[in-house]
């Protein structure tokens, strides 16, 4: 079934008809038994809640604690109470969508017996009451903990989509509610959809409404926050896109360093590779666990769903080459740290290195970050969803399946902002580290409307020095790499330490987590990579980083699309290659002659581009190109 446009028509009312059920049930649940009004932005003391049972009392008090966390260092406002309170509506109702949705495709993919698609009829949820009796009472509260009891289980594979303890994910629709929503998912018009690996990112493009990103781009013609700058640039990228520029990226280099003879020659049907051609091989070739690939505004993770794809037939070739040239030629030179032992060192045979392919891809090889919590929540599970469908394909009983581990998809998300907290925490450290985590916290500054855009590998070195040497005082790189490695390492501990200990509030876990994700954030900053493939935002800078940027990315300042393209080169090591999707004004208007000369020309050259037109990303009102870029030494 291919998605074309009646088919996505047919998706979009029901995600539109999805979020209102699910908006309508949380601001009733906040108005009615929580105290949490959206319409005005007042709170009810907890006190005056004596209608809540002990569960749902807990419940409110975590909600408190994380309004709180969300207008930590804001002027709070009645409007800023409302707004707050408008996301964590709004955060619950994606999450439970995308929760449902995620066991209705693993149903689909064989990977779970029917237990939402037909309700509390479905095959699992009778095996499961079966098992239980009647311990778990009626059958509305039974199914939800039947549910409950899968999202847990997913958990361990997926915590930023099925943690029910996570602040976006304290709600659940009571049973009237939950009805209403699944007789919306398991419509028979939408029920072939689940199948295929794109829905997740559809429904990602749809939660917002076009009506949304109008109302929005009509208020103020830069993007005032970073959910803004999130929801105004939603455009779904074609897979016919995707591919091209995928094979023209990480498919090329891999011909290249194989001298054409990997059959991604032939697989790759968008690869622009001569009849004749045939490039000189390397002595060595690489191992494919140290080749990395990023999409630094990854939505659903399209690219890195087709990227997949190639590392399979990559790690095939690598265990064949390694098979004829013997230990010792593939290339480990650029990430002698990580300690990897030769392919035929580490496994048995062929058969044990496929088995544990999918689990090395997500580990090492597919990056991706994100503005926007929703995207991190649904790239990772598309690229779980994918290891999973490989194992399949290859026989792999779920049982014997490696466990994956959280992988490298991060959200963006701003540093804790708590100052009574910061000042808790900071106290259990000594001077130096405290001054450094109180450095690194200004550092990310920004940090939801930069992204990958935040040059924390640059502003590092300076900041080590400073606080472990003193000013003027000069490491060697290798140096304040391993100070930082500590430290890091140091204050990871505070914070898991910190947010687990016994009287531990859950404000106080919400601001270790969010550090700790900016920390997981800087760790990326300073990856080099082989291949960025991206559909980045375009247009103005957001308001609330423009002068920043500005003096970050001169050359690059007059357009969002520009500055990711410069950064994008800059994140890669001499002879990565880019390949982007971006508004094709960028190549020939004035305004971006300095772009185009200092940057496409100057640290890199063109390898291939293709003229795309109107229509291409959705209701995206711009022409489009794709290109490819090398970055040049």
């Amino acid at each position: 079934m291919a998605f074309d446009q009646g088919t996505r028509n047919r998706l979009q009312r029901l995600v539109s008809d999805c979020r209102k059920t699910l908006t309508g049930e949380f601001t009733l649940q906040l108005q009615q038994d929580y105290g949490l009004d959206p319409r005005t932005g007042e709170v009810t003391e907890l006190s005056r809640l004596t209608h809540l049972s002990d569960r749902e009392r807990h419940t409110a008090a975590l909600l408190r604690e994380t309004l709180a966390h969300y207008l930590a260092g804001e002027s709070e406002s009645k409007a800023q109470r409302q707004a707050a309170i408008d996301r964590i509506i709004r955060e619950q109702a994606f999450t439970v969508l995308n929760r449902l949705a995620a066991l209705l495709m693993m149903e689909a993919r064989g990977l779970l017996l029917p237990a939402v698609s037909q309700g509390a009829q479905s095959q699992a949820f009778e095996l499961y009451r079966h098992v239980a009796g009647t311990a778990l009472g009626e059958t509305g509260e039974a199914y939800q903990t039947f549910l409950f009891s899968l999202f847990d289980e997913f958990a361990l594979d997926l915590p930023a989509l099925f943690d029910r303890f996570a602040p976006q994910g304290r709600l659940f629709p009571r049973e009237t509610a939950l009805n209403e929503l699944l007789a919306l998912l398991n419509d028979h018009e939408i029920e072939p959809l689940w199948a295929l690996d794109e829905t997740i990112g559809w429904i990602y493009q749809y939660f917002n409404s076009q009506e949304e990103r109008k109302a929005m781009r009509k208020a103020s013609q830069a993007p005032r926050n970073s959910r803004e700058l999130a929801v105004r640039n939603q455009f779904f990228t074609p897979r016919y896109v995707v591919e091209f520029l995928v094979d023209n990226t990480l498919g090329r280099q891999w011909f290249n360093a194989t001298g054409g003879t990997t059959p991604l020659r032939n697989s790759c049907q968008y690869l622009l590779v001569k009849p004749d051609e045939q490039p000189d091989a390397g002595i060595k070739l690489r191992d494919p666990r140290t080749l990395k690939l990023l999409d630094p505004a990854c939505g659903s993770m399209h690219f890195g769903l087709y990227a997949f794809d190639l590392f399979l037939q990559i790690y095939r070739d690598a265990w064949q080459w390694e098979q004829q040239h013997g230990p010792g030629s593939l290339d480990l030179s650029t990430q002698p740290e990580a300690g990897f032992e030769p392919l035929v060192h580490t496994y048995a045979d062929e058969e044990a290195l496929l088995r544990d392919v999918p689990r090395l891809i997500i580990e090492h090889n597919i990056f991706g970050v994100d503005v926007d919590p929703r995207a991190a929540q649904i790239a990772s599970l598309a690229l779980w969803l994918r290891a999973q469908r490989a194992w399949h394909e290859a026989g792999v009983q779920a049982m014997e399946r490696p466990d994956v581990g959280q992988g490298n998809v991060i959200a963006a998300v701003a540093p804790p902002a708590e100052k009574a907290l910061r000042e808790t925490f900071t106290a259990r450290l000594d001077r130096q580290d405290a001054e450094l985590f109180e450095k690194t916290l200004q550092m990310l500054k920004g940090l939801p409307e930069l992204g990958v855009l935040l040059r924390a590998e640059k502003e590092l070195p300076a900041l080590i020095r400073q606080v472990y040497v003193g000013k003027g005082s000069d490491l060697f790189a290798e140096q304040e790499q391993e100070t930082w490695h500590k430290a890091e390492e140091r204050l990871r501990r505070a914070l898991l330490k910190f947010s687990e200990e016994a009287g531990a509030t859950y404000q106080s876990r919400l601001f270790a987590q969010d550090a700790l994700q900016g920390l997981r954030m800087i760790d990326l900053c300073r990856v080099v990579f082989d291949v960025v493939v991206m559909n980045p935002p375009f247009g103005a800078l957001s308001a609330g980083v423009k002068n920043k940027l500005g003096k970050e990315y001169p050359l690059s300042k007059n357009d969002l699309l520009a500055i990711f393209v410069e950064r994008g080169l800059e994140m890669m090591r001499a002879g990565g290659v880019l390949g982007a999707i971006t508004s094709r004004t960028c190549l020939f208007l004035s305004s971006y002659s300095k772009w185009r000369e200092s940057i496409v020309l100057g640290t890199a050259r063109p390898l291939a581009v293709a003229d795309l037109g109107y229509g291409v990303m959705d209701d995206a009102a711009v022409e489009a190109s794709a290109y490819v870029l090398e970055r040049q030494s």
